[in-house]
């Protein structure tokens, strides 16, 4: 059932009128046609859903996920819960209409969900009880809420909180005169992360933790000083409740110079009753996600011993609850932990992890010893071919995860820490894939023609491929750049595809999944050699005698965007490309990016004025008199993690060199391009668009 369900009612009762005109139909001819399938198109976005946040109950017999959507009357994306058992029966909405319903948590008891929702206009903590439906806000802020987690008697809803502080004041303003208007006022800024991707400009203040009783109430704050407890910025971190009630743990960076050192943040225990601090860990890097064992005893935690490089594995520690006996468990795996959480009822049982390997995100048990086993593979968000995705895990050992495949969109899957194999338990996208014949992907891997490294990449082939004749080929590189494609489905790459291209997506040198060693080669180094690994990938795709080599096309966003502008810099061999939100200068970047002291401590050697010739030597402007390939440049107006001056400097660039370009704005659009819907499929028919002017039929 395709679900926009605030439109539910409407739709049961035309579905009655639409059954008995079916009816009179079949009445006249006994056989219906079945509709044709087609590939995907950009307007699909308002017909995909996606699998989020999955929760297992306390007991392990319910799931209540998140399932996200698009609306076309609104062009907005929204979100409600569903409730479904662990074997797959009793599928079902508990929140309905075009709201963002999000981090739904179960009560100790289960019979309960806290939930974040804008559904009463502003942002707030809602509990539903689900013996009768009811639902409720327990909280009437006036800032957003967000990091939700019960308190261990079900009494008490922990949550973290922008405390607004009012802003910088210099000049000494008159007042309007009575009933006149006057413009806005100008903006006094005083802190080095002024503004931050999605959320846009920051209000002046500190987020800090509060807690709220679970009826309902008046919320009671927490932690103090002007440092952040979650909210936007750098590996956000959720509280935790120790078993006792008595203390709320939190990972936190409460540096005085935590602008200037943003990864360096160490495991808080705040005490619930006097808010007193005090810190569990003290080192140089991050220290973050902590999970208290579920008897007490023991408090996990991912970080790493700060060296100041772009990539670092992140490890799992586990410590005594005192802090004392810290000690890393996954050292042995070459792979960075995404997530982990206590695998069952006695710390002694261990935990489960999240972690990338070879284009596959697999979760696994891991004893205290570091002895790893398997539980389920291929977490994924489904929304691109990028790792993602979530899983939690119940007290019994059961587990709930997002499944996708580069075929299979979204859903919630189920597994257990004790055997067996996984299984994927709803289908939300079925009526959907009834109708669509998508693009087939086939893995390939292949040498570099740098240093005869192999690289791991897919083709993504289309719905009708036939490999006797010749076609078009787009090389589509992933951002990060420490990040990873893998077999994910992917929306922007199936609608290339179903335009009649090959797609060809790679995870070269830097790329995460394959080891600290291998993410490390482009240390101070990027753009630079990943050059050879695309280069040869095209090549590896040549050989196979199936693509038109005079139809060459190449195009990635972020970090993506970068090497699209390094490929054309250096070679010639492309039709056409189009790069998106890329960096090009990086002296201007890191003085305008929101991230502006993590690029110059891990990407670069320092500041940007005492390392003028590296800056230089690595920016896109080096290499940008080579260009003759017809580009066009495509970044939303609101991206501030690679902001719009950096697309209008390769843009006029191209102009002053008489290159064919052209320069694509995006309204009130982020780093992605997918806050509204209109606008992700504006993305792609650009692209698509574009490739299609310079294509030969």
């Amino acid at each position: 059932m395709k679900h926009h369900a605030a439109r539910f009612r409407m739709e049961c009762f035309a579905a009655v009128l639409l059954a008995a005109a079916m009816l009179a139909m079949l009445a006249v001819s006994p056989t219906a046609a079945a509709q044709p399938k087609r590939p995907f198109s950009a307007e699909d976005v308002f017909q995909i859903e996606y699998a989020a946040d999955p929760q297992i109950s306390p007991d392990g017999t319910k799931i209540v996920y998140v399932r996200r959507f698009a609306d076309a009357m609104t062009d907005r994306n929204y979100g409600n819960l569903w409730l479904v058992n662990f074997d797959g029966s009793g599928h079902r909405p508990l929140t309905t209409g075009n709201f963002n319903d999000s981090s739904p948590r179960w009560s100790p008891d289960g019979t309960r969900i806290a939930f974040t929702s804008d559904r009463s206009g502003q942002g707030q903590v809602w509990v539903l009880w689900l013996a009768t439906g009811q639902m409720q806000p327990v909280t009437h802020v006036t800032e957003a809420p967000s990091g939700i987690a019960w308190s261990p008697d079900g009494q008490w809803i922990s949550f973290a909180m922008l405390v607004p502080e009012a802003p910088p004041s210099i000049a000494r303003l008159p007042k309007p005169p009575e009933g006149a208007k006057w413009a806005e006022p100008a903006r006094v800024i005083d802190r080095l992360m002024y503004r931050f991707n999605g959320p846009g400009y920051l209000k002046p203040g500190f987020h800090h933790l509060f807690v709220v009783p679970a009826e309902g109430g008046t919320p009671r704050q927490i932690s103090s000083g002007n440092f952040h407890h979650g909210g936007p910025g750098f590996r956000a971190s959720e509280a935790v409740w120790t078993p006792d009630g008595k203390y709320l743990i939190v990972s936190a960076n409460r540096r005085p110079d935590f602008e200037l050192e943003p990864l360096d943040s160490e495991v808080y225990e705040f005490n619930v009753e006097t808010g007193a601090v005090r810190a569990l860990t003290n080192r140089r890097g991050p220290d973050e996600a902590p999970r208290v064992s579920l008897d007490g005893s023991r408090i996990a935690y991912l970080g790493f011993d700060d060296r100041y490089q772009g990539h670092q594995n992140t490890l799992l520690y586990v410590m005594n609850r005192d802090g004392t006996g810290s000690r890393a468990i996954s050292a042995a795996l070459d792979r960075e932990i995404m997530d982990a959480q206590w695998a069952g009822t006695r710390a002694e049982q261990g935990l489960l992890i999240a972690y990338e390997d070879r284009g596959v995100t697999r979760i696994e048990h891991i004893a205290l010893d570091g002895n790893r086993r398997e539980v389920a593979r291929h977490m994924g968000s489904g929304q691109s071919a990028y790792s993602g995705g979530s899983f939690s895990v119940a007290p019994t050992g059961r587990l709930a995860f997002t499944y996708s495949r580069a075929t299979h969109i979204s859903d919630v899957a189920v597994a257990s820490v004790s055997g067996g194999a996984q299984r994927v338990i709803t289908a939300i996208n079925d009526d959907l894939m009834a109708q669509r014949t998508p693009a087939t992907v086939e893995e390939i891997w292949y040498e570099s023609s740098k240093d005869g490294r192999r690289i791991q990449g897919w083709i993504l082939k289309p719905p009708d491929f036939d490999p006797a004749k010749k076609y078009p080929l787009i090389l589509e590189i992933h951002g990060g750049p420490f990040a990873d494609y893998g077999d994910r489905f992917d929306i922007e790459k199936q609608v290339m595809a179903a335009h009649g291209y090959l797609v060809l997506y790679t995870n070269p040198r830097g790329s995460t999944g394959y080891g600290e060693e291998f993410g490390n080669l482009i240390h101070h180094a990027y753009p630079g050699d990943d050059f050879y690994d695309l280069n040869s990938g095209v090549d590896a795709v040549l050989a196979k005698g199936y693509v038109d080599p005079q139809q060459l096309y190449v195009t990635g966003g972020s970090g993506g965007g970068v090497l699209t502008c390094w490929m054309i810099g250096r070679t010639d061999r492309f039709r056409a490309a189009v790069t998106v939100y890329p960096v090009i200068n990086w002296y201007s970047w890191v003085l305008t990016a929101d991230i502006a002291s993590f690029g110059v401590k891990y990407w670069f050697p320092g500041l940007p004025w005492d390392h003028a010739a590296h800056y230089e030597s690595r920016s896109l402007l080096s290499v940008v008199r080579n260009v003759k390939t017809p580009t066009m440049v495509l970044t939303g107006e609101e991206d501030w993690r690679t902001p719009m001056s950096e697309s209008e400097q390769y843009y006029t660039a191209l102009k002053l060199l008489g290159v064919p370009a052209v320069l694509v704005r995006v309204p009130d659009e982020p780093h992605g391009i997918r806050r509204r819907p209109s606008h992700h499929i504006s993305k792609m028919l650009h692209i698509v668009g574009w490739f299609e002017k310079y294509r030969t039929h």
